[in-house]
């Protein structure tokens, strides 16, 4: 009798424990968008490059002789 009663006890609770209800929820209009964020620092520029070396000094233009 023991046996019966636990066997049955346990029939039902796996029969009951397989028949639950899940339930799916759909979801909601979406809602109004936020305010946009403060912008961001711009970057560092950079550090500039050594200065070019000098050309050489151009000679003084000849005028023909007319």
């Amino acid at each position: 009798m023991k046996y019966i009663l636990l066997s049955a006890a346990l029939v039902m609770t796996l029969g009951l424990a397989a028949c639950e209800k899940t339930v799916v929820t759909q979801p909601g209009p979406a809602g109004a968008t936020g305010a946009t964020g403060s912008t961001g620092s711009t970057g560092n520029s950079g550090a500039t490059g050594a200065t070019g070396a000098t050309g050489a000094p151009g000679k003084a233009e000849e005028t023909p002789a007319k």
